[in-house]
């Protein structure tokens, strides 16, 4: 039985989670919600026992010094609850944590333990995969579910994936086993760029967050870390001839792929969200970036050997913990 002592009664509560690992390239997903959790200080409520799910010579234990005595901060997942405020205020159960490495099924059910009793209504999982995507073009987010009739009316598509999954997809599949409607945002990383942070990913993930559950999120300096990022990467870029051709190839099969059917559905988009901001008392602190989260990049050496040009200096504000992930589609 799950203790709850000192949560209020939740208004129309949303679950956002995310997990470092396997799962959030260039640390998108896991910095999306520590930006949540700071912009609205959320407050933390729980905490799974570590000890229950992690090989701690994977994710090491850090030491710490508080006042002259020395600490130990074990690696876990935390839960803690913001409240959005509003005309129609509802609170937010964020979930932030390292993806398990190993009882990946009591896992889920300890999660799902801690939605039922607190009447979460939606669970929203964020991820971020590794891509043939120009760090140049706005940031592509999908967003997946298991559940037909969710798909239908969230306009969301109906996921066929098969292979190779991470706890993104094996939460997702826990929630629609227990009736729990689930879905999952996935943005696609550069893969010549993966190496964290990666300010416009996370800056795409939010936009298309507050879509989701139409709340206006405050994204602070999000819209500048991710200008200066993509400032950053188009300088290394330019630099290296056969980086500029490689991306200018991504950009040319992008645009014709994708752009004349995506321009008109990010247009709707941004006029839903300025009219939301509008309505909602004017844009929040830091601007609000376009669809297209314009930002600047960093360029990593990618497993096939393609491009290899130097690291530049991170850009501040961002959470910069935590590994890559995984080039594979979207499973969710």
């Amino acid at each position: 039985m799950i203790e709850l002592e000192g949560v209020p009664e939740l208004i129309d509560p949303v679950m956002v989670a995310a997990f470092e690992g396997w799962n959030d390239a260039g640390d998108a997903a896991s910095t999306a919600v520590a930006h949540l959790d700071r912009e609205w200080k959320g407050e933390v409520f729980a905490a799974l026992d570590a000890e229950d799910y992690y090989d701690f010579q994977v994710n090491r234990p850090t030491v710490w010094m508080d006042a002259g005595v020395r600490k130990i901060t074990w690696p876990t997942t935390r839960l803690s609850v913001v409240r959005v405020g509003g005309e129609k205020p509802r609170d937010l159960v964020l979930v932030r944590g390292i993806e398990p490495s190993m009882r990946w099924r009591s896992f889920c059910n300890e999660l799902l333990g801690f939605a039922h009793e607190l009447g979460v209504e939606l669970v929203v999982i964020l991820g971020a995969l590794l891509g043939d995507t120009p760090h140049t073009r706005p940031v592509p987010i999908s967003g997946t579910t298991s559940d037909t009739d969710l798909a239908r009316r969230m306009d969301l598509e109906e996921t066929k994936y098969e292979g190779p999954t991470g706890i993104v997809g094996v939460l997702q599949e826990a929630c629609t086993h227990a009736g729990v409607p689930a879905v999952s945002l996935w943005a696609a990383v550069p893969h010549y760029v993966s190496q964290p942070p990666n300010p416009k990913a996370t800056l795409a993930l939010l936009n298309r967050l507050e879509d989701l559950i139409d709340v206006r999120i405050p994204l602070g300096e999000l819209p500048e870390d991710a200008r200066a990022w993509q400032v950053g990467v188009d300088q290394l870029a330019a630099e290296d001839s056969e980086v500029a051709e490689y991306v200018q190839s991504l950009e040319e099969a992008r645009d014709t792929a994708e752009l004349p059917e995506a321009s008109g559905e990010a247009i709707a988009r941004e006029f839903e969200r300025y009219l939301r901001r509008r309505d909602g008392g004017g844009p929040s602190a830091g601007g609000h970036a376009t669809e297209s989260g314009e930002a600047g990049p960093f360029l990593r050496d990618n497993p096939g050997g393609r491009t290899k040009p130097p690291k530049p200096p991170k850009p501040s504000g961002t959470d910069d913990d935590g590994p890559s992930g995984s080039s594979e589609s979207p499973e969710e």
